[in-house]
């Protein structure tokens, strides 16, 4: 199935044990991975900025910019988030033509 997976859900499974880590480890490479520059980037600033992590020194960081496939998606025409940053999880989903979003933040979902 192809999917788009936020930044909040790699990172809960990388610092944490739960949900998220089985979602990660378990269940994420059986699907085809879609992101973008801009979520990639944001991945590692919010590694190195909240839990002062090199991520190029994390080998799921790296198996994971390897196996994902990256799209420039189109901008949405408006922003249709609380936040903005959501717009892009939403612009790249449209984009690779994913049937999900693997998220744990419920802003997206609200108006």
């Amino acid at each position: 199935m192809r999917l788009v997976c936020d930044t909040n859900v790699l990172i809960a499974g990388l610092v944490a044990e739960g949900l998220c880590r089985d979602i990660v480890k378990r269940r994420l490479p059986k699907h085809e991975l879609f992101t973008s520059k801009v979520l990639l980037a944001e991945l590692d600033e919010k590694l190195r900025g909240k839990f002062d992590v090199d991520p190029d020194r994390v080998p799921f960081i790296k198996a994971y910019r390897e196996w994902v496939t990256i799209i420039r998606p189109t901008a949405l025409p408006e922003s249709v988030c609380r936040d903005h940053d959501d717009d892009e999880v939403l612009a790249v989903t449209i984009a690779a033509n994913a049937k999900a979003v693997v998220t744990g933040d419920k802003d997206p979902l609200r108006n």
